[in-house]
């Protein structure tokens, strides 16, 4: 399958680790050129690296702070300085905060909102007049299985990333006219340092394999997702093949969700 990304150029925020390095990796050995964003200079100085030598495509990379408005226009900016064009956003930037919510303080509240919501606010509305211009564009929120159905203990997080949902489908028909797709994946049990930490913490006298199933009861497939998996299916979102797919919420969950 044709997935039309070779000269592509993709902005991926919270890409130092994880989902988002993935997601950079696998844009990246599909031809496309990136721009990865993070907090951390050392993690991003390494991603750079590693992506480049698995690759062989141009990445670059900017320390910034998805929640500050003026770091993302020096994303963009500094993107359309380096390869001339953006095609791509993919909001990845975010963790998990779950409590009761008693536990939770308005502080707490507005910082996961910050990043969650007004983190993807901030670089969508920097990238759209590129897109606009061009009559092309593809957006990929990440958001979380909780945001559709939020079990209990699950504050901030849930609410965080159900308005992220809201977000995605409205953006979805409001710039379809301008053929930019706008779409999001509800992440399940994935792979990650939290999880790792969970894992080393108590249970360091199993495999990964038998950890993964342990935690695993309610997934179907039984066992925790791999990173690598949700960059497939955000790849996919992103490309060509993908082309009259907008406004949707994949579930990339091994079939936990009760929702598809």
């Amino acid at each position: 399958m044709e997935l039309g990304l070779s000269g592509k150029v993709a902005i991926i925020t919270g890409a130092s680790r994880g989902i988002g390095f993935e997601t950079a990796k696998s844009l990246a050995s599909e031809g496309a050129d990136v721009t990865i964003v993070a907090r951390r200079e050392d993690r991003l100085v390494d991603a750079q690296r590693a992506i480049q030598e698995i690759t062989g495509r141009k990445v670059h990379y900017v320390v910034g702070d998805v929640t500050a408005e003026e770091d993302a226009k020096k994303v963009v900016a500094e993107t359309i300085d380096q390869f001339g064009r953006i095609d791509i956003l993919i909001n990845n930037a975010g963790g998990s905060s779950a409590h009761s919510f008693d536990a939770v303080d308005n502080a707490e509240w507005q910082r996961d909102l910050n990043i969650k919501v007004f983190g993807v606010v901030n670089f969508t509305r920097e990238v759209l007049p590129y897109f606009k211009k061009q009559n092309s564009g593809a957006i990929v929120n990440l958001t979380a299985i909780a945001g559709k159905t939020p079990p209990a203990n699950s504050l901030p997080t849930s609410t965080s990333r159900a308005a992220g949902l809201g977000l995605t489908k409205e953006l979805s028909k409001e710039l379809g006219e301008y053929n930019i797709r706008v779409n999001a994946v509800s992440i399940g049990l994935v792979r990650s340092e939290q999880i790792e930490k969970r894992w080393q913490d108590n249970a360091a006298d199993q495999t990964w394999e038998e950890f993964s199933k342990s935690q695993s009861a309610d997934t179907p497939l039984g066992r925790i997702g791999e990173t690598v998996e949700a960059a497939n299916a955000i790849t996919f979102l992103v490309s060509d093949a993908a082309s009259y797919i907008s406004g949707v919420a994949l579930n990339i969950d091994g079939g936990a969700a009760s929702v598809m």
